[in-house]
């Protein structure tokens, strides 16, 4: 299927410097790079295979992410609060 997905990815500082990403609707799906702008790209290539390899292992396409919520977290101790 062509056409533009949109995915949202957690991004982490790396403890050895730089920054790594999971995609958050692709299970497994993460990437890494020592800028942001390289990490984008990296995450385009993995999302690129793991699509490639969704379709080659059971015929289907990438997910569509079914809900999104947002939260709002205090310090700790105070809870969790919805958006």
């Amino acid at each position: 299927m062509a056409g533009i997905r949109q995915y949202t990815a957690a991004v982490y500082d790396a403890e050895e410097g730089g920054y790594w990403a999971e995609v958050l609707d692709l299970p497994g799906c993460v990437a890494q790079g020592e800028t942001i702008q390289e990490l984008q790209e990296a995450l385009l290539e993995a999302i690129a295979a793991w699509e490639e390899t969704s379709r080659e292992s059971d015929g289907d396409a990438s997910p569509r992410p079914v809900h999104t919520i947002s939260i709002l977290a205090e310090e700790p101790g105070g809870g969790l609060v919805p958006a």
